[in-house]
Order: C-alpha cells, then sequence, then structure tokens
C-alpha cells in the first residue's frame, strides 16, 4: 500500500489529463500531489495515426490552456473560426439559404473558438503532465474496487495495488465504473440517432468559416481545420448511420459528398470515419462521499453545438478552484462541504446547457409545418438584432456567466 496522495484521477483521456494538470501541473501555483490511473498507456494511444477527431476549443477554454501552459504547444495547430452560418434544411441535399450568420463584427473580442485536432491537443497535454513532477501515472492496471471513506478514499489495481488519497476525481467516461461504484445514477435519455466523425479535405479554402446544417435527421457541421481540411459531424437516425457506417469506403464517400455539397469544390476523406450514438444524460448527483465528477462522467449532451469537451473542461476549472482553495486553507480537499461548493457552481450550469442542447435537437429535427416556419422566423430576427447577437457570441465563447480563475486565464 503506497504513501496517499492527494487526488487520485481516474481516467487519462482529455478530461482526465485536463484535471491532473489543473491540480497538480508545473503551472499551480501550490500543485497538489496527483496520480492518475487508466487500464491503458496513455503514451501507447497518444502518438496513433491521424483518426479524424478535433474538438471545438472556445475562447474561455482557449485561456484556460494558456494558463495551464499548453495552448502555445498547440496555437500553430488550431484554426480560428472567423465566421459561422446557420441553415435550416427541409431535407437532406435541399437548399440550404443562409438564417443566421455570425461574422468578424460580432466577434470584436476575438474568434468565439478555434478547432484543433484531437491528436495535437492530448500529445501536449500529456507532454505538460509528464514534465509535471506532482504527477505521476499508474497505468496498465484495471481498477477492481474502489473505497470512498470515511477517512481516505482507496482503489485496488487488477495487480493487487492499492492507492489511497483525500479525494478521488473520476474523469473515466459516460460508462464510468467510478460513478457506478458509488451509486450515482443517470437522468436522461438516448436519442435515436448517432453522430458520425470523419476529416475531409476539399478544393476550395474555407477562409475559416464553420456551417452548421439543420436537417430532420440531426445537425450537420462543417468545420474548419488548418489547410483545406474540415472536420465533420454528422448526426443521423440510428439506423442510417448504421447502413453508411456499413458501407464501404467509396460509397461512403460518395454519400457524403450529397449531404456536403459542392460550396468547397472537389471533397474528399482523409482519415477514418467513427460513429457514436446520441443522449442526453445527467448524474442525479455530480459528487459523493471523496469522490467528484468531471466531463462526460457527470455529462453526456448532444454535440450540435461542441460543447461537450468545453463543458468538462468548465468542470475541471471549478473543481481546480474549489480544491486548491481548501489546501490554501488547510482544509480537508474531500470533505463534503468543499464538494457541495463544486456541486453548486457546476450542477445549474450543466442542467441548463443539456436542456437548451436538447430542446434545439428536439425542434430542428421535427417535419411540422409551423415549427419549420417559426424557427426559421426566430432565426432570422435574431440574424437582425445586433445585440441578441453578441450574447449569442458570449455563450458560444464560454466568457458569459461566473467564470473560474482557469476560464479567465488566471493561474490557481
Amino acid at each position: 500500500m503506497s504513501k496517499p496522495s492527494d487526488i487520485i484521477v481516474i481516467g487519462a483521456a482529455l478530461n482526465g489529463l485536463a484535471a491532473a494538470l489543473a491540480l497538480g501541473g508545473r503551472r499551480a501555483k501550490r500543485p497538489l500531489d496527483v496520480v492518475v490511473v487508466d487500464a491503458k498507456d496513455p503514451r501507447g494511444f497518444a502518438r496513433n495515426s491521424f483518426d479524424g477527431r478535433a474538438s471545438a476549443i472556445t475562447a474561455a477554454a482557449r485561456r484556460m490552456f494558456e494558463a495551464l501552459g499548453i495552448w502555445q504547444s498547440v496555437a500553430s495547430e488550431a484554426q480560428p473560426m472567423a465566421e459561422i452560418i446557420v441553415t435550416d434544411s427541409t431535407r437532406p441535399g435541399d437548399a440550404r439559404p443562409v438564417l443566421l450568420q455570425f461574422g468578424p463584427d460580432d466577434m470584436k473580442g476575438g474568434p468565439s473558438a478555434h478547432m484543433i485536432e484531437n491528436r495535437h491537443l492530448y500529445g501536449a497535454m500529456l507532454d505538460e503532465a509528464l514534465a509535471s513532477p506532482r504527477i505521476r501515472f499508474v497505468v496498465g492496471e484495471k481498477v477492481e474496487a474502489y473505497d470512498f471513506g470515511p477517512g481516505l478514499a482507496a482503489v485496488t489495481l487488477a495487480d493487487g495495488t492499492t492507492l489511497r488519497a483525500s479525494l478521488i476525481v473520476a474523469a473515466d467516461g459516460r460508462n464510468s465504473p467510478a460513478r457506478e461504484a458509488a451509486g450515482i445514477k443517470l437522468v436522461g435519455w438516448p436519442y435515436d440517432q448517432m453522430g458520425l466523425v470523419a476529416t475531409v479535405e476539399h478544393e476550395l479554402p474555407h477562409e475559416g468559416r464553420a456551417e452548421e446544417h439543420f436537417t430532420p435527421s440531426g445537425p450537420f457541421a462543417i468545420l474548419p481545420l488548418p489547410g483545406n481540411r474540415s472536420s465533420l459531424v454528422w448526426s443521423e437516425r440510428t439506423a442510417e448511420a448504421e447502413r453508411l457506417l456499413a458501407l464501404e469506403p467509396d460509397a461512403f464517400e460518395e454519400e457524403l459528398r450529397l449531404r456536403f455539397g459542392t460550396h468547397l469544390g472537389t471533397v474528399n476523406m482523409v482519415s477514418g470515419r467513427h460513429g457514436y450514438p446520441l443522449a442526453m444524460y445527467v448524474a442525479d448527483r455530480f459528487t459523493g462521499p471523496r469522490l467528484a465528477l468531471a466531463g462526460d462522467a457527470a455529462h453526456v449532451l448532444h454535440p450540435l453545438a461542441g460543447l461537450g469537451f468545453n463543458l468538462g473542461l468548465r468542470d475541471v476549472a471549478a473543481l481546480a478552484e474549489c480544491i486548491h482553495d481548501a489546501a490554501a486553507l488547510g482544509l480537508d480537499i474531500g470533505s463534503e462541504a468543499i464538494l457541495d461548493r463544486y456541486t453548486q457552481w457546476r450542477r445549474f450550469d450543466t442542467v441548463a446547457t443539456g436542456a437548451a442542447m436538447d430542446g434545439m435537437n428536439r425542434l430542428f429535427a421535427n417535419t411540422n409545418p409551423v415549427l419549420t416556419l417559426l424557427r426559421r422566423a426566430g432565426l432570422m430576427a435574431v440574424n437582425r438584432m445586433g445585440g441578441l447577437k453578441s450574447v449569442f457570441v458570449s455563450e458560444a465563447a464560454g466568457i458569459s456567466g461566473a467564470l473560474p480563475k482557469l476560464l479567465r486565464g488566471e493561474q490557481v
């Protein structure tokens, strides 16, 4: 049984690494002792070949990465969104008149987001974590058992190793074993939709324009990457998505071109394709005894606004501030009072965001002609109201509301 650490982070994916850096990274003012636990060795999959997955990093998340010492390593690989357009198509393939548009005049504070391939972001985060003396990795063994206190939390690995800490941070994904071990339930529902993700190369430059095309089967998003490339997030009904994923690559590419259109010239796939079932789930509690949930372990939302990873970063930033504030006062960082502060900070924002995404998905994936007219009229009305557009831009950039220090670009 090893010496107790301050924190055990379960999960070495993006949210787990962000939590480790925020709590124990070398940029923290008073870094804590953090152990990152994962059944897989992140050094084995951090440099995997390009798989087509990318993330939209909001302006607030960019500030956080700057504070953590990450952004300077990936800035050259990031594509700013200079323009965002929204269309509403009755059927896939129809003409797509632009009903809502955000341009440079609406983004006076700079781009609301940047697109970056996950491989670049993950590699930079892992390098920084490995260079941080207070972060230790224990990988290659599955967690077999959890013990949530009362004095200390503990995890027992498959090889018999037991690790102890004041707090466990579960960043182990939507099927979180740590959440299940704590008896925390999910509230929500699956959608009859899957999200297809891929990267394409096109003949003409995108000029930094992001496109969100709403169709009855779900949104079809074309998100700009550096060069003449774009990341696709393509929502389809489950049966249709499974049919598409079963196609040979050439046949899938033809189907993709029909939905993509010809406005950027010839389009070709340059990555593999991935399919993910879409759902709306929120944990009924964000904390338990000596346990805090973050990222997909706490919430799974529809990806139509690209907020999933950014919402996880909001969790990490708020949790890190709660823990660092407590540690500076010599308080028990895993106590109920500290975890309650984290819950109060994050739960309302998460539920409100989830409800908004769910409502938008249901509204736009509806062919009722009256609703179609109303939503189009609403989009066009917003497009004519500069003040309201600025509110939307601030929300999309993640810079509204009571932000944790990291999301303001300040170290904790």
